[in-house]
């Protein structure tokens, strides 16, 4: 039986709990993409509700149907081109009177909305108490009362919606705020004119078309002059020469002073259906704040968060890890066994599963840690670390603001990169965009967690955090330097939300943790399978190559010596003896798989740039890893796992043990880390990059710099610790 389908926009300002409510009524059935034009997140999920198909698209937050940002044009635009059935404004119950701003102008349109009152609970915390039926009554909009994160009232908020989308009663015209007398005349007369000229044929109310012509928004003129052609000019002559007579009537801006009644008119809703208890209540954001965002404690208990993160995130992590690894092992050694020795057998073995292998099985790494960046999104702290951060952003003449995008970095560097258009300035906007790159994403833990966890052991987890923090470092030292040279300015102010803290919802968290981990499983089933299988192919041929010695003849020996001492040897020596000659087999097959690969392609290609990175401790192997990793990040340890072409049942492990058999040394790991962490952005960021910049310059800037960047460091860090006396 086919369901009747109807489209439901959800709008609202940011913060308002709108994407929880969202969560909640779509679950996992969500489709994200980008806005038609734009690479702003688009985010559609579909519901079967009372027998309905409901369409949900989340729109981007905003403040007001005046719009200055990106996101703020695309939710006006959809809710007044596409004309979705019900629009619902999810408001913040606690901070009614900046809610019902952008309530007011949705009202002002005449479509089908209606007001999800979320938040209920936090009004009670704070001594708040909401008359909802006068409300709507007032306001002629049905009203429905929610707590996003406990799950309550979506039902009910859903029945309303479809009740309100089918209902044929046409709602009386009481739904516009009452101007005042010079501003009300004006926007009749300008109703009229444009009633006459056009016949009604524009694409929105008149009315409020006339209103936003007296406001002089210029995407409704743009509007105008498309659908009325000739008469476009009479409309805005019109509409200028009543802007003159309000301008001069009440000497400012007839936008702002319209501005200011709409606030005149909220004030009167509120007093009549809000009222404070006069019970002292406990504000619990605000004490939290008191400790949390404390000018002398507050920075440290951030830095013990993001370091408890990242030791979580490795601890933890490392049980799964072990888990998938022995299976990856297993798997390996199955095919070894059941196919022939053949091409196709050597791709699957060494080339597909040895390269996917040795990066899937860091999944549940970055499962975890898109997990606790969620948990600082939901729960509010997100907002915090850019408050807490304004100062030392200041140091680079950037605001506490872009920090968020950095910190987003850690995931990915591409909807960073993407979510930099929100600032203001545009220089803000490039420079947050430069420094990004050097925020350790997702892609590089795996880089970090096989090399920190065969050489540091036990303090894997601070080695790790001390990674991130470098990239801190620099990016704020980097961000100084473009500052006072290519991209001078002063200072923006900062004036950022702080929303009020609140109890995450597993649901909501799980959501947004799965949504980041697409990305990377979509990496390992395109990107990093065809750039291991290229990187087999290079390092599988020429097939027939001369090795410097009979490995066959030696194994052979070495089998028959340890035989011939087995065989007069006690059983506790045999047990030994058994052990060391499989150790010596194994460094047999070995020695030549690493001959057979440094004679093949990527072999020789490795012996060209080995020049390049030896002077950072960086042998040929690690050379092409770091050349691959251009494609993708997590290519480097994939390439690492084809080269070494480890067989045993824990490959995580053979790794270690063949960079530590390659002469590899903890400074030498640690100046890899640091190469990693610095170099130039992945190919999906250096496009991010030129898109979001539209300058091929600054992504070719952020390449060079980048590189020559990670190789200076890693210079240091290397010579360094050689004459420290480190290895």
């Amino acid at each position: 039986m086919s369901h009747k389908t109807l489209t439901i926009a959800l709008a609202g300002n940011p913060n308002s709990g709108k994407t929880t409510i969202f969560n909640n009524i779509t679950g996992t059935r969500q489709k994200v993409g980008n806005w038609p034009g734009v690479t702003v997140e688009k985010k559609v999920g579909t519901v079967n509700k009372f027998g309905y198909e409901l369409k949900i698209i989340d729109l981007p937050g905003t403040y007001s149907l005046t719009p200055f940002s990106i996101e703020e044009i695309i939710a006006r635009n959809y809710v007044l081109d596409e004309k979705p059935d019900v629009v619902i404004d999810i408001i913040d119950a606690s901070n009614l009177e900046r809610s019902l701003y952008l309530a007011t102008q949705l009202r002002e349109i005449d479509c089908n909305v209606l007001f999800a009152l979320n938040m209920a609970d936090l009004a009670r915390t704070r001594g708040m108490k909401i008359d909802g039926q006068k409300l709507s009554e007032l306001l002629d909009v049905p009203v429905v009362f929610t707590v996003g994160n406990k799950n309550e009232g979506i039902d009910a908020l859903l029945k309303q919606t479809v009740e309100l989308a089918e209902s044929e009663v046409k709602r009386p015209k009481r739904r516009n705020v009452k101007y005042s007398k010079d501003i009300e005349e004006s926007i009749i007369r300008l109703k009229q004119f444009i009633d006459e000229k056009t016949d009604g044929d524009l694409p929105y109310n008149t009315r409020w078309t006339a209103i936003k012509l007296i406001e002089d928004d210029k995407i409704v003129k743009d509007r105008v002059v498309q659908k009325t052609g000739d008469v476009a000019q009479q409309i805005l002559q019109v509409a200028q020469t009543l802007r003159k007579h309000l301008t001069d009537r009440f000497d400012d801006d007839p936008q702002i002073v319209m501005t200011d009644e709409r606030y005149g008119f909220i004030a009167g809703i509120i007093k009549e259906v809000q009222t404070a208890s006069t019970k002292q209540r406990i504000d619990i954001s605000r004490n939290i704040d008191l400790v949390l965002t404390n000018r002398f404690i507050g920075f440290p208990i951030f830095i013990f968060f993001i370091w408890a993160m990242f030791q979580l995130t490795f601890t933890l992590g490392d049980y799964p890890v072990q888990w998938i690894d022995i299976g990856v092992g297993r798997l390996s050694a199955s095919f070894d066994r059941i196919l022939p020795d053949n091409l196709f057998k050597d791709l699957l073995v060494n080339g597909i599963i040895a390269g996917v292998g040795s990066v899937i099985v860091f999944l549940p790494n970055i499962l975890i840690l898109f997990f606790c960046i969620a948990l600082f999104e939901d729960t509010g702290y997100l907002a915090r670390s850019a408050f807490l951060m304004d100062k030392i952003m200041h140091l680079i003449g950037l605001h506490g603001k872009s920090f968020i995008p950095m910190l987003m970095g850690f995931g990915c560097n591409v909807p960073a990169i993407m979510a930099a258009r929100t600032l203001e300035s545009e220089k803000d906007r490039i420079l947050t965009i430069l420094i990004t790159p050097f925020m350790s994403c997702s892609a590089k833990l795996p880089v970090y967690i096989i090399l920190a966890g065969a050489f540091f052991g036990a303090k894997a987890g601070t080695v790790i955090f001390a990674m991130y923090v470098a990239g801190i470092v620099v990016s704020i030292i980097t961000g100084r330097l473009f500052r006072s040279t290519l991209l001078k300015g002063a200072d923006a102010p900062f004036v950022m939300e702080l929303p009020p803290y609140r109890v995450p919802m597993l649901k909501s968290l799980l959501i947004h943790m799965w949504d980041r981990s697409k990305i990377f499983l979509k990496r390992m089933s395109k990107v990093i399978l065809i750039g291991s299988i290229v990187v087999w192919a290079l390092s599988a041929f020429p097939r027939n190559v001369q090795f410097s010695k009979d490995y066959s003849a030696e194994t052979y020996n070495v089998i028959t010596y340890y035989e011939a001492e087995k065989k007069s040897a006690a059983e506790p020596e045999r047990i030994e003896l058994d052990k060391k000659q499989q150790a010596a087999v194994d460094e047999l097959l070995r020695a030549k798989q690493a001959e057979k690969t440094e004679k093949s392609v990527i072999g020789r290609i490795g012996k060209i740039v080995a020049p390049l990175f030896e002077p950072i401790g960086i042998d040929w192997r690690g050379g092409v890893s770091l050349l691959t990793g251009f494609v993708a990040k997590e290519i480097v340890i994939s390439t690492l796992g084809v080269l070494h072409a480890v067989q045993i049942d824990d490959e995580s492990e053979a790794l270690k043990n063949a960079f530590l058999a390659a002469g590899m040394t903890k400074i030498s790991a640690l100046a890899m880390m640091v190469f990693v962490l610095l170099y130039l952005p992945c190919l999906a960021t250096t496009a991010a990059i030129r898109r979001e910049t539209g300058s091929y310059r600054w992504m070719f800037l952020s390449i060079g710099y980048s590189t020559a960047i990670a190789w200076i460091m890693a210079f240091f860090v290397y010579q360094g610790g050689r004459l420290l006396g480190y290895n």
